[in-house]
């Protein structure tokens, strides 16, 4: 049975979100692939100098360099990650080809993980984004609400977040998507509690949930919430607030892992096209997504046996139950082809 990566690891005090490109040329590929191999060992070394710290580090692969690394087999839905475009507010698609999730109690631990993983890196790839992000008191975000209440826990997490056997020959892995969300802290503070709650969806001091007598179809919970026959599709968030108050940049870092890339796309579609269309979120009008990038995040057993040899012979996985998505595809129908919502449109 294939050992995850530490994608349910435990919400953290600190995190650092880091994404590169490969740089062009065979050496920088075969560079990378022998750095997935060496990864587990680089974070059991970073992670012996502070056991208490809880270090994790989660690796994720974009579509366009699985390709390059590992051709076939690839994961049955791995695709870039597709640009919505809203009557009033866009997802926008950008580049990344690898991403490291780093979490731990401390920041310095994450600093030193980041850092060891740049060097071992070297010349190969090339830094897009990085994020330090913080734990803001009760587990609240720059905008003064509690981020991540509706989390599944215990078993729930594993089920929403690690594929099975529907794509058998990555049994273990996970998707996620990441965006960066850059906040109009003025525009947003000059709104009255009343107004923020009914955008979010919740109370602000106690984090209870609207009633929906009074919660408008387009707040924020109410449109990220996905069912399908009485049953809700999960994903699991990590969020975490950033910002640099001299430049006055204050933002959330989403970060979202699910068994299926569709539910997290869904999530988004209704965000930002609305549910119905034009019923968009309105916590978009003062959060701007600046990044978007998807990621499959292998199995740690996956990376430990990564080698150039086993990949230039691998031949494509048969018999997966699921329809793989292929790279360049085109913008989604509406429907998270999932049981009964498969070839559905959602606004009918």
């Amino acid at each position: 049975m294939a050992l995850a990566q530490p994608v349910s690891a435990p919400l953290t005090r600190a995190a650092i979100f880091l994404v590169v490109t490969i740089n062009p040329g065979p050496d920088n590929r075969a560079a990378v692939r022998s750095f997935c191999a060496d990864l587990p060992a680089l974070i059991r070394a970073v992670e012996f100098r502070e056991l208490e710290a809880g270090l994790s580090c989660v690796m994720g692969i974009g579509s366009d360099a699985w390709d390059r690394l590992f051709g076939h087999p690839r994961p049955a839905e791995l695709h870039p990650f597709r640009e919505i475009r809203g009557a009033q507010h866009h997802a926008v698609s950008t580049p990344g080809d690898l991403l490291f999730h780093i979490r731990a109690k401390r920041m310095d631990l994450c600093f030193e993980m980041a850092a060891q993983i740049m060097e071992r890196l070297g010349e190969s790839v090339s830094a897009v984004d990085e994020v330090h992000g913080f734990r803001y008191f009760d587990d609240r975000d720059l905008l003064g609400f509690v981020d991540g209440t509706e989390n599944p826990r215990g078993e729930a997490v594993i089920d929403a977040a690690l594929i099975g056997e529907e794509d058998a020959a990555f049994a273990g892995g996970s998707y996620v998507i990441v965006q960066k969300y850059l906040h109009d802290l003025n525009g947003w503070n000059a709104l009255s509690t009343e107004a923020q709650e009914r955008i979010i969806g919740r109370s602000k001091l106690s984090d209870v949930e609207l009633d929906d007598s009074i919660k408008p179809a387009s707040a924020h919970n109410a449109l990220t919430t996905i069912t399908e026959n009485g049953k809700e599709f999960q994903i699991v968030r990590d969020n975490m607030p950033f910002g640099r108050v001299g430049t006055g940049e204050y933002g959330t870092y989403f970060i979202g892992y699910c068994r299926t890339p569709r539910v997290t796309e869904q999530m988004l579609e209704n965000m930002f096209v609305g549910r119905p269309p034009g019923n968009y979120d309105r916590l978009l009008d003062f959060s701007r997504a600046v990044t978007g990038t998807l990621f499959f995040v292998p199995s740690a057993t996956f990376l430990e046996s990564v080698n150039d040899a086993a990949h230039a012979q691998a031949t494509p996985a048969a018999g997966l139950t699921l329809e793989p998505a292929p790279s360049r595809a085109p913008a989604p129908d509406g429907s998270l082809a999932v049981g009964s919502l498969k070839g559905e449109n959602r606004y009918e």
